[in-house]
């Protein structure tokens, strides 16, 4: 079958979503609808319809990007709001041809306001439960910006709770030191929880590196700049480690100049499994088939990377061949 490239062509490829945030996946709509029912003031880089467009990899540049993200939290004042909010993520994954989710969500930044750790993550957890076709599960992100004491934390909440599936660690990339969360990510994968922290994207291949072999990831959010090492890329494919890899998040934050910078091709050239993900579509103003369409890539390279998201899933096998068998239907 030929396919014509256009999003509604791509929303029916059957996909898994790896990457993406909680509060980065909220609908524009719902932000400003929210706000206004507050009485709240956003920034206006919140309010502009384009993607955000802030150069990461210099000094502030990130504490720029964050503070955006802080403004746009502050509307999910309560379980209702988050509750609608992740609702609505699956809404929106239904409609884009996703079949599995793994929703990425950082519970201390919301459980002041919803009763704590536990009760944030129970209550994701619940609006995650749906009847659209999209099988959902969470994966609790530490913060590296903050003591690793919290990430452990996080790790023996996230093995006690049914429906948590990973550890992952977020944030800006060039703060803290990997190394001091290895004990966190031990405790998670001892309890078998996949580890699936960030790196390569604004410190380059050392990141991957270290995320690799200290943390034991099994999937690395973003880790483009694994490239720039062939050795690397040698680890990455001989252990099958997928990255999550983001290309229109990427150019808003200069990590590419244009997606066709992006190395998903070289990637997936060197035996790596690559996973399209959207991070942020909040602020970078792009879906999942919008980063999928913005790659410019042959039916073939589709089908194989819907495949590579779906196997590097956590999707029950009966769910992962059903979606495969899916993937070969439409191709």
């Amino acid at each position: 079958m030929r396919h014509d490239g256009s999003v509604g062509d791509l929303r029916s490829l059957p996909k898994a979503h790896l990457h993406l945030h909680l509060t980065g996946g909220m609908r524009h709509a719902t932000l400003v609808a929210l706000a206004a029912e507050q009485g709240r003031k956003l920034p206006p880089g919140l309010l502009d319809p384009t993607t955000v467009d802030l150069d990461a990899t210099q000094l502030r540049g990130w504490a720029k990007f964050q503070r955006l993200y802080d403004a746009a939290r502050t509307v999910l004042v309560g379980p209702a709001e988050v509750s609608r909010v992740v609702r609505e993520i699956v809404e929106d994954q239904a409609a884009t041809g996703v079949r599995w989710l793994e929703l990425q969500v950082d519970p201390s930044s919301y459980a002041p306001r919803l009763g704590g750790l536990h009760a944030t993550v129970e209550i994701v957890l619940d609006a995650l439960r749906n009847d659209l076709g999209v099988g959902t599960a969470l994966i609790l992100a530490g913060n590296r910006t903050r003591h690793p004491s919290e990430t452990e934390t996080l790790a023996r909440l996230a093995r006690r709770v049914d429906g948590v599936i990973g550890l992952g660690l977020s944030n800006d990339e060039t703060r803290g030191d990997t190394r001091d969360f290895e004990k966190a990510f031990r405790l998670a994968r001892d309890a078998g929880l996949v580890a699936v922290p960030h790196a390569g994207e604004l410190r380059g291949a050392g990141s991957v590196q270290l995320a690799v072999e200290r943390l034991g990831a099994t999937r690395i959010g973003h880790g483009v700049r694994a490239v720039e090492d062939p050795l690397l890329l040698e680890l990455l494919a001989s252990r099958q480690v997928c990255c999550e890899v983001n290309p229109v998040s990427n150019v808003a934050l200069h990590v590419h100049r244009s997606v066709a910078e992006s190395p998903w091709r070289a990637l997936r050239a060197a035996g790596i499994p690559v996973a399209i993900g959207a991070d942020d579509p909040l602020l970078f103003r792009a879906s999942l088939l919008d980063n999928y369409a913005a790659l410019d890539a042959s039916d073939d390279e589709l089908a194989d990377l819907a495949r590579c998201s779906i196997r590097s899933s956590t999707a029950p096998a009966a769910v992962q061949a059903s979606m495969l068998a899916a993937v070969d239907a439409w191709l």
